[in-house]
């Protein structure tokens, strides 16, 4: 598979991405400078987590506007694979790629710590080696990760199957105590309604390896992996 990683002035967990992809599955992986237009040569993009242009105005307000997004946005519409990992979550947001917003953490603070992540639905290419009910272990590291939509937002959300992942304990319920950041919902995740774009905010190339404390994180990147040789008739 053939990825692009985006990175921009603040990205820092753009060389985890490219680790997970290159060393750890094996994949073919360039970076894509926020500079730069897009040419639209890979199968799936990444847009890493870090303080994109220093979180200035809010997070992911100004990277919406880099060059290079102008070919993502492109590459989404034409059905592109294009996942946010926690600024590039807000990223997507902030483009209209997908629904609601990023908030500052109900807490006030800055939050970093193991979540657990309950599957909601596995019929989309970014949760489709996973089966409803899996959970998945992941680290989350912001302060900006209050997931919000309005009610009718949300009513379309839940119509249509576009929360993929929601935060949960350790025997799958959804209480507030499981929630690191107050998002609405317990959402964690939530995809566009063709369901080639989405966005999380737990960081699933820090969990990759069991080295680094467990490998829910590969869900994710296998899944959309199988989704391509899919579309590839593999």
């Amino acid at each position: 598979m053939r990825w692009g990683v985006a990175v921009f002035p603040g990205s820092c967990d753009d060389d985890d991405v490219v680790h997970s992809l290159r060393h750890v599955l094996g994949h073919d992986v360039r970076t894509l400078w926020h500079k730069d237009p897009f040419d639209g040569r890979c199968d799936g993009v990444v847009l890493p987590g870090g303080f994109s242009y220093g979180d200035y105005l809010r997070a992911g307000a100004m990277a919406r506007f880099a060059p290079v997004m102008q070919g993502i946005v492109d590459f989404a519409a034409t059905g592109g694979l294009v996942l946010g990992i926690c600024n590039g979550f807000q990223i997507l947001c902030e483009a209209g790629l997908l629904p609601g917003a990023l908030t500052r953490n109900e807490s006030l603070r800055f939050v970093c710590r193991r979540v657990t992540l309950r599957v909601e639905h596995a019929r989309s290419p970014f949760t489709r080696t996973a089966r409803p009910g899996d959970l998945l272990e992941m680290p989350v590291k912001h302060g900006e990760g209050r997931y919000y939509a309005d009610a009718l937002t949300l009513d379309e959300l839940r119509d249509h199957g576009q929360v993929l992942l929601r935060y949960a304990d350790a025997v799958g319920g959804t209480p507030d105590a499981a929630n690191p950041n107050g998002s609405v919902e317990n959402i964690a995740g939530v995809c566009n309604r063709r369901r080639n774009v989405f966005g999380l905010m737990p960081h699933p190339e820090d969990a990759t390896e069991e080295l680094l404390g467990g490998v829910g994180g590969l869900t994710i990147f296998s899944s959309m992996a199988a989704e391509v040789e899919r579309r590839n008739g593999a």
